[in-house]
């Protein structure tokens, strides 16, 4: 598998993985939903929130197109719902975006504004995408975690479960 192989696994991954994970936190009562359980973003919603949020930051980046927060606590919506449906949308832009990319793109160098800087940084493309799909895994695993704490029981989310499902053939 090459690099390009690669990150559109990782695409795919991550669009079945926010599904398992959307689709406990969518079984959580309004008050666990929201339930400061002392994790980073404090709650399942405060995750899920700035998951999509550095991930609208980051294809803002990329594609220079799209919505952009202001600022990494900017919180898109209130409900669950709402909030499935624009993670819905951003994963299917994430693997649109990927599917455009060759090895060129991925090695040659891309220059972006960090949040908490005003000095530009220059890196190669596919370092930067690694760390894009890696703060999901990460955050996702706050989720389960959360999940865990309230006393459901938690998706399994490992990759190797997603590689022995037929939407993975291109990866078996």
């Amino acid at each position: 598998m090459n690099i390009v192989q690669n990150f559109r696994l990782f695409a795919a991954y991550n669009q079945w993985a926010n599904s398992l994970i959307f689709g406990s936190a969518g079984k959580l009562s309004s008050d666990a939903y929201k339930r400061d359980v002392s994790v980073y973003f404090k709650s399942m919603h405060g995750t899920l929130n700035h998951v999509l949020v550095a991930d609208r930051i980051w294809m803002k980046r990329f594609t220079e197109t799209g919505e952009h927060p202001a600022s990494l606590d900017t919180i898109l919506t209130d409900d669950f719902e709402t909030l499935n449906e624009l993670r819905k949308n951003e994963d299917q832009k994430i693997i649109n975006w990927v599917n455009t990319l060759d090895e060129v793109q991925l090695g040659g160098k891309f220059t972006f504004t960090p949040m908490t800087s005003p000095d530009p940084v220059t890196q190669k493309l596919g370092p930067c995408l690694s760390h894009f799909f890696n703060h999901q895994t990460h955050h996702r695993g706050h989720a389960h975690m959360i999940l865990s704490v309230l006393g459901e029981n938690p998706p399994s989310m490992d990759m190797v479960y997603f590689l022995r499902l037929p939407v993975a053939k291109d990866w078996q």
